[in-house]
């Protein structure tokens, strides 16, 4: 039996106040979306979240069960995950960005580059993390210029990288250009 996909829609930032509340950084298309669904932590326990205080890029909330600043603070940098079968439906050109992991990589002439290892995002926009098929890792961002083409029913994603793009800062390859 397939186990089931979970796809992390929050992190725990931390603690907020004495009496359990929690910074909460919501992943969800629409952020507030988080206290819909029903969402569980690494280890599979449901936690039902309650929004309290939008903040800028965060939520303070409640988590049921939560009632100190110690279980708070036991709780950052835990993800939060939901089932993906409780998720909207996708419309036509959408998906969800931990579908691209394990995508095969090719180049725009179809030549195999390696696989999608991980996608990142560190704030600064999304980045793929791509095994090379001669095992090294690059990131390449996940723009439009960059990643022309997501086929998911057909498994890979083709990159246009620019022209410099697994030349190392300060390498020998670099100074004889």
């Amino acid at each position: 039996m397939e186990q089931e996909r979970k796809i992390c829609v929050g992190k725990i930032v931390g603690p907020h106040g004495l009496r359990g509340l929690i910074r909460l950084r919501s992943f969800t298309e629409d952020p507030e979306a988080i206290a819909r669904y029903p969402v569980v932590d690494a280890a599979g326990l449901s936690r039902r979240v309650t929004l309290k205080t939008p903040m800028a890029e965060e939520f303070i909330v409640e988590i049921e069960g939560v009632n100190n600043r110690e279980q708070a603070e036991a709780l950052r940098g835990q993800q939060l995950f939901v089932s993906r079968d409780k998720l909207p439906e996708l419309k036509q050109r959408e998906y969800y960005l931990a579908d691209l992991v394990g995508l095969r990589v090719e180049d725009a002439a179809g030549k195999a580059v390696g696989s999608v290892h991980a996608v990142h995002d560190f704030g600064a926009g999304i980045l793929l993390d791509i095994k090379l098929t001669d095992g090294r890792t690059a990131m390449l961002p996940f723009r439009d210029a960059f990643v022309p083409t997501v086929a998911l029913s057909d498994g890979y994603v083709v990159i246009t990288p620019p022209e410099d793009w697994l030349t190392v800062p300060g390498s020998k390859q670099e100074r004889s250009a």
